[in-house]
């Protein structure tokens, strides 16, 4: 019975587990995440309620675009860098960057056209998913050169998002749109949503350097104040135009691309070739 019922004594209660503790530079980055994502949602929910908050909708995908831009640059910055960040990270940018832009286009004007409408707002929502679920893949190639890490390949989900609500700039600068007009919508967020995809190289500037010329430091400082001044009195019109100028240069990125890619093929040729050492012959 001893054996059945052993006596009571407190130092043989099993300890209790411990969790380590987070550091907070890991969890910042993630706090911002979350909060891209919340302001992606947020947009979702502006979009549904109607024509007359759609400029809030479009202001929230922005919000979103800029902590996506931050989080990772805060993670990098505090050394808080994290698998579960990168998956965090992905999962939103397809929430605010996929799902939102494509049900604002659809409240919008693309359920003018039923079928056809609903179909491009899923193929831009899949589109952006696929292409997040290729970046998450590329970051893990080692064989990568260096100089590929400036560009991406196809647009980047927050551009893509960016780029797709073009159709509403033109709608909140006070364009009048023409009779069909939701058709050409529909063929653009397509246009969007195959760039998104596709393997055509648009530059990152990931790798631009961290310092400025002193002398380019007071210009740099009154072009970003005004960058924002303009980005809060005229919104829209910066979006539009900003808009038109990125997917005017898509082709001197490519031409840009092209060229590394070729200079690299003739650095690789002109490299002398190993000589066979003793009785390899």
């Amino acid at each position: 019975m001893t054996d059945l019922f052993p006596p009571y004594e407190p130092g043989d209660e099993p300890r209790r587990r411990r969790f380590q503790p987070v550091p907070l530079r890991v969890l910042l980055p993630n706090l911002v995440t979350l909060l891209s994502l919340c302001a992606g949602l947020t947009a979702m929910r502006l979009a549904i309620e109607g024509d007359d908050k759609l400029d809030r909708a479009v202001v929230f995908i922005l919000i979103a675009a800029v902590l996506d831009g931050l989080d990772g640059r805060i993670a990098r910055l505090l050394k808080g860098t994290s698998r579960f960040g990168a998956e965090l990270d992905s999962l939103a940018d397809f929430v605010s960057f996929g799902v939102a832009p494509a049900m604002i286009l659809y409240t919008y004007s693309l359920h003018n056209i039923p079928s056809l409408g609903w179909l491009v707002a899923l193929a831009f929502a899949m589109a952006a998913a696929l292409r997040l679920a290729r970046f998450n893949v590329m970051i893990d190639d080692p064989m990568r050169p260096d100089w590929q890490k400036n560009f991406f390949v196809g647009i980047p989900a927050p551009a893509g998002a960016l780029a797709g609500l073009l159709p509403i700039y033109i709608h909140l600068v006070g364009i009048d749109r023409p009779a069909g007009f939701v058709v050409l919508e529909a063929v653009y967020a397509l246009f969007i949503a195959l760039m998104m995809v596709s393997r055509i190289p648009t530059y990152a500037g990931k790798t631009l350097g961290s310092r400025v010329p002193r002398e380019w430091a007071i210009p740099l400082l009154l072009a970003v104040a005004l960058f924002i001044t303009l980005l809060v009195i005229h919104t829209f019109l910066l979006l539009l135009v900003i808009t038109l100028v990125y997917l005017a240069l898509i082709p001197l990125g490519v031409s840009r691309y092209r060229a590394r890619e070729r200079a690299e093929a003739r650095g690789k040729a002109l490299q002398p070739t190993p000589a066979p050492e003793a009785g390899e012959i």
